[in-house]
């Protein structure tokens, strides 16, 4: 059963599955090597991208939040009236 939970994850045999992942993994490393591309640099650059992310995202998540105050200040009491109105309906 344990066996069987692995192979519907993993999307076949597990041994079949890390077969086509090396083989796939050995492509893709030959593609990138071809560019220029390194294990090092990739990191590099993935660490630096998110870092970024982070610096910008705080800025924008304040931004969204701002956005979502000045939404909510119309939508909460118009939903507010609406389900007042539906219940007085309903009686």
């Amino acid at each position: 059963m344990t066996n069987n939970v692995v192979g519907r994850f993993a999307g076949g045999s597990p041994a079949i599955v890390a077969v086509r992942l090396i083989v796939v993994s050995f492509v893709v490393g030959i593609v990138l090597e071809t560019f220029g591309f390194d294990p090092t640099s990739l990191f590099g650059d993935a660490v630096r991208a998110m870092r970024r992310m982070v610096e910008l995202g705080f800025t924008d998540i304040r931004q969204v939040g701002r956005i979502l105050l000045t939404g909510a200040m119309v939508v909460v009491p118009v939903w507010l009236a609406l389900r007042l109105l539906d219940s007085r309906g309903r009686r």
